[in-house]
């Protein structure tokens, strides 16, 4: 019997965690995805305003985004270890999409260049490889048991 079981009842989060490393996976590949289409999105915005008054977030990324961190934190409670091991990427991929998002502003303000969001691309990698790690073990075991066994 565990002390706050009747305080906080998680009995759920045994149902559903199993698919957390699929859903995670899915949105990681999402973030990706969403990355690309938020900067021409937000490069069309610039050129048709010429400055960063018309510039906006990217809706479909913000989901990706926020879905991340939400299931990264189901997925702490599921498996503690892995999941603060997931969560590290996962709080980049969110530091660098604010910063990224600002540094887009001050490009356009500036008249700058609009660089692609390298860092965010590296660090959404980072998730993916984290992501397919936990979700497609059936994959890489194999391997593993012939290597170690």
């Amino acid at each position: 019997m565990y002390p706050l079981q009747f305080l906080v009842p998680l009995g759920w989060i045994e149902t559903v965690g199993p698919m957390l490393p699929i859903a995670i996976l899915t949105l990681a590949v999402g973030n990706i995805v969403t990355r690309l289409m938020s900067h021409r999105t937000q490069k069309q915005q610039v050129e048709q305003t010429g400055d960063d008054d018309g510039l906006s977030r990217y809706p479909p990324h913000v989901f990706t985004t926020t879905g991340l961190v939400i299931l990264g934190l189901l997925f702490t409670v599921y498996r503690p270890t892995s999941g603060m091991i997931l969560m590290l990427p996962v709080i980049g991929v969110f530091i660098t999409d604010f910063f990224e998002y600002e540094s887009r502003a001050v490009e356009a303000r500036n008249d700058m260049t609009f660089e692609r969001p390298k860092a965010g691309f590296a660090i959404s990698l980072l998730v993916l490889v984290y992501a397919a790690y936990y979700a497609l073990p059936f994959l890489y075991q194999p391997v593993l048991d012939a290597l170690l066994a």
